[in-house]
């Protein structure tokens, strides 16, 4: 009996509900999910808060907005973001991500090291560490984030954005589970690339029917939608329109 309610439970999940927190300085709510997302964040005087430039939808008169451009050779060779917008407390943000999807907190106890995906950084609390770090050639091809991801640590939390719903999934050790190439949004557990069908990639050819294989313990959120089939799915469409 035990067994068949163990089964019947859902590999992943997700939520709709709204989800509120807090940080060292400030307060957060997560509203209109799961693929209209937005983020408000509360912060307290003289509190720093950092998003992706472009993320600020609205804020309070009190907030102190500066955004900051640090050139640097090591970050224009391997993808780093060289821009940055710092907002400062007291007062309130709303923030939202570029394109419909969800947003997920992710809150770091200064043990655990996260991979966050080359599209997935939305915001982080004072005192999270990002940083950009190179995942490998064949990753970098298949695995659809590029060669080089955000490596995330520190105490705090950050903020992860997807094309769609989010959907979570806790490994236990040893526990191994499977993602399409190009649904990755964040992950602290190793991953090898495969093909669907089995078998470890032998060849360097295009990424259809490559898969991610994770192994536990860790967790994984995934993006339920593909930015590059989207891009195709519009540009077909295009085509066919204009012809």
């Amino acid at each position: 009996m035990a067994a068949a309610a163990a089964a019947a439970q859902p590999m992943a999940s997700n939520s709709l509900a709204d989800t509120v927190g807090q940080f060292n300085g400030g307060y957060y709510k997560i509203d209109h999910r799961d693929t209209n997302s937005v983020l408000w964040v509360t912060l307290q005087p003289n509190i720093p808060f950092y998003a992706q430039p472009g993320a600020m939808v609205s804020m309070s008169p009190e907030v102190t907005l500066k955004g900051k451009f640090k050139f640097s050779f090591k970050k224009m060779f391997t993808g780093g973001e060289m821009a940055q917008s710092t907002y400062t407390g007291p007062g309130e943000i709303l923030l939202a991500p570029p394109i419909w999807g969800d947003i997920v907190p992710i809150e770091l106890d200064g043990r655990t090291q996260w991979n966050v995906g080359k599209d997935g950084y939305l915001a982080m609390s004072h005192g999270v560490v990002k940083e950009t770090k190179s995942q490998g050639l064949g990753k970098a091809m298949f695995s659809g984030e590029g060669l080089f991801v955000h490596r995330v640590s520190g105490v705090g939390v950050i903020f992860v954005t997807s094309l769609g719903a989010i959907v979570q999934r806790h490994l236990r050790q040893g526990e191994q589970w499977i993602v399409d190439n190009g649904h990755l949004v964040a992950w602290n557990c190793p991953y090898t690339i495969e093909r669907a069908g089995g078998g470890i990639m032998s060849g360097m050819h295009a990424g259809e029917g490559l898969v991610c294989r994770f192994t536990g313990p860790g967790t994984v959120y995934i993006q339920t939608r593909n930015p590059e089939a989207l891009s195709e799915w519009i540009a077909s469409h295009a085509s066919t329109s204009s012809s």
